[in-house]
């Protein structure tokens, strides 16, 4: 994408969704009511759905591209190929971003001169979805090499295009915001800017979530070595 053809777009989010009909209509809504003076698009990269994941996208005038299915980080990167913005905010279809999402963050980034970065989140669902939200926010941001969440990543599309974007390895977001942030400044802006869906953790409890992710860092070190 040349840099004229993004003159006019300062941000496109990019959300993959795989028959998400229950929850893209509200992450879509917190889109289109954002408080912002900067231009925006949404892209939806779609899985190839089976309900009305498509329809809504189009009902909220989302653009919408078509993958496989065949992985997260695929579609994300996908989704990116195809954005006009000079920066690239990457949220999931269970994601919801408050109205202040974009003056906060594009000046925090632009303050701290970060080529990435994500926010304080709020976990939605059972008490137990609060120790994945506290770890979120106070142990990913405080590492040495944060862990910026895919359902919450921000990224300037230059630096996100010579990283090579989202690697295809179980716990992408990981494996993709440690290598980054070896090589580029990222933070955490200190303010809650999104509302993320706890499903996971309902559905399979805190110690099945945990294991879970844990199962996927483990498969995503043996196969980075």
């Amino acid at each position: 994408m040349a840099d004229e053809d993004r003159d006019d777009v300062d941000v496109s989010f990019v959300v993959p969704a795989r028959n998400e009909a229950d929850y893209l209509r509200g992450t879509l809504a917190s889109l289109a009511a954002l408080d912002t003076e900067y231009t925006y698009e949404a892209i939806v990269v779609d899985g190839n759905s089976h309900d009305d994941t498509v329809s809504i996208a189009r009902e909220y005038g989302a653009a919408v591209v078509h993958e496989a299915g065949s992985s997260i980080a695929a579609a994300r990167n996908l989704g990116a190929e195809r954005a006009s913005g000079e920066w690239l905010a990457f949220v999931d279809a269970d994601t919801r971003v408050r109205a202040n999402y974009l003056t906060e963050l594009l000046g925090f980034v632009e303050t701290n001169g970060l080529a990435a970065a994500s926010s304080y989140c709020r976990i939605t669902g059972p008490y137990r979805a609060k120790l994945m939200e506290v770890t979120i926010n106070h142990v990913f941001s405080r590492l040495e090499y944060p862990i910026l969440p895919g359902f919450n990543c921000f990224v300037h599309v230059r630096a996100f295009e010579e990283s090579g974007g989202f690697p295809r390895v179980p716990n992408e977001d990981t494996a993709f915001s440690r290598a980054f942030s070896r090589e580029l400044p990222t933070a955490y802006c200190p303010t809650v800017l999104v509302e993320s869906s706890g499903r996971r953790i309902d559905e399979s409890g805190l110690t099945g979530t945990l294991w879970h992710y844990l199962q996927l860092d483990v498969e995503r070190l043996r196969t980075d070595y």
